[in-house]
């Protein structure tokens, strides 16, 4: 039996999303102090940015309306994935692959909850 979705953190890509800002903070962590305002700060938008797109799109009151929201957060993950790219270059971070892993998931899961909502228009 299904669970019930009542909210946007019963959705399993909002809480992966969640999971990977927090993940985002804990890797910058660690970068130069002169990325504080740059690239940290950069990356950590982005990420917040997913999730909150998520949950703001599910608010609103069409479906229309949540595909486009759903829309940020996909770009949101590409910015992100770009930004730990740049920061692998860099040599602030090495190994990168768990990330890129779970951006690449949490984009699948968003494609397959557009096409879903995009068959009920």
């Amino acid at each position: 039996m299904k669970k019930r979705i009542r909210s946007h953190k019963d959705l399993k890509i909002w809480q992966m999303s969640m999971d990977l800002v927090d993940d985002t903070y804990k890797l910058t962590k660690s970068f130069p102090r002169d990325e504080r305002y740059c690239l940290t700060e950069q990356m950590r938008r982005a990420a917040i940015s997913i999730p909150s797109n998520m949950s703001e799109g599910a608010g609103r009151e069409s479906t229309k309306e949540f595909l486009y929201f759903l829309s940020i957060s996909t770009g949101s993950l590409s910015e992100l994935e770009t930004q730990f790219l740049i920061a692998q270059r860099q040599k602030y971070v090495d190994d990168i692959a768990d990330i890129l892993s779970k951006i690449m998931k949490i984009k699948i899961m968003i494609n397959g909850l557009k096409n879903k909502l995009k068959s009920k228009l």
